[in-house]
């Protein structure tokens, strides 16, 4: 098999990757600008390409049998223009570090280690026990709002639950009442479900029905003690609804991971939005960096050679998002 990574996401998945194949393979790196004939040839003679984006101006691998996206979210890949051999896979078993993202994130705002101990230092005994006046808060008995009940609600339901949180979901389709499963609503009936919830945390995949889910009327609705966090995809969340409410202190606060404008290969460095959302207190900013770690790659990459190996051998793959039309 040829193999392609294309680009620097995918090629993060490429080291030792052949031991997971367990069988030689031809390994190619090429940069995410296709732009040397040696790059463009050895995309063109991919039998298996690994990357994040495919479009219609780009080279076409006639051969190709699969093209595997390295994560779960595939809104850069154009379905219509991959060659109708091949089958379009994605990965998921990001889950797990953005489950543990979210729970740091809310625990964060409830336990202030960091301030505790940088007062300490200087002497001061504040949050010490004895006194109402220094208390601090707690998850349990917190309601838990999750927007998408995918791989990433789930991890993150289960986990709420070991800190004895109430979850709400709201979900496209249906979702039974379970032991992590306290309410549920479906998305033609976000009205009652914004108000319920103490943290809000959206992870449904960006489509032309997501976009904007999260809008003015749903802040409107939201406590004003309601905090809001985004692991899915940014503008599922409207971009000037959010900074409205979070400058107006209409909610007390987002941790964001998601965002609207991205580096480009001619802007390495750049804010997150066009909005200034670095300069407001109730925000935390961080750089689209929830289910990148370690284990997320070690299982994406097993994700990927066994669908490889699949292919090969002309067995059904997993995490199909498109079958071979030909």
């Amino acid at each position: 098999m040829r193999i392609v990574f294309h680009g620097e996401n995918a090629a993060s998945f490429s080291e030792n990757f052949e031991r997971l194949l367990g069988e030689p393979a031809e390994i190619c790196l090429v940069p995410d600008e296709l732009g040397g004939a040696t790059d463009r040839d050895a995309y063109v003679q991919a039998d298996a390409i690994v990357g994040v984006k495919f479009t219609r101006d780009m080279p076409r691998p006639e051969k190709l049998k699969l093209f595997h996206v390295p994560g779960a979210g595939y809104d850069a890949v154009d379905l219509g223009a991959v060659p109708p051999s091949a089958v379009v896979c994605n990965c998921f078993g990001h889950e797990q570090a953005i489950a543990e993202y979210v729970m740091a994130a809310l625990l964060g705002r409830h336990v202030p280690l960091a301030d505790a101990d940088s007062k300490l230092r200087r002497g001061e005994w504040a949050y010490s026990s004895g006194s109402l006046a220094r208390l601090h808060g707690e998850l349990a008995g917190k309601t838990i709002g999750l927007l998408g009940f995918g791989h990433i609600g789930k991890a993150i339901a289960s986990r709420a639950k070991a800190f004895e949180m109430t979850v709400h979901v709201a979900n496209r389709s249906p979702v039974p009442l379970s032991p992590v499963v306290d309410h549920a609503f479906t998305l033609d009936n976000l009205r009652d479900f914004w108000g319920t919830v103490d943290f809000l945390v959206v992870s449904v995949p960006l489509t032309q029905d997501t976009t904007g889910i999260v809008g003015a009327d749903a802040f409107a609705a939201m406590q004003p003690s309601a905090v809001v966090l985004n692991v899915g995809r940014g503008p599922t969340i409207d971009e000037r609804a959010l900074y409205d409410a979070l400058k107006n202190e209409r909610i007390a606060g987002a941790i964001i991971d998601t965002w609207y404008t991205y580096p480009s290969a001619g802007q390495p460095e750049v804010l997150p939005s066009t909005l200034p959302f670095h300069v407001l207190p109730n925000i935390v900013l961080t750089p689209h960096m929830s289910g990148w770690t370690s284990g997320t790659i070690r299982r994406r990459q097993q994700t990927i050679a066994d669908n490889i190996k699949r292919r090969a051998e002309g067995r059904a793959c997993v995490n199909v998002v498109r079958s071979a039309l030909a």
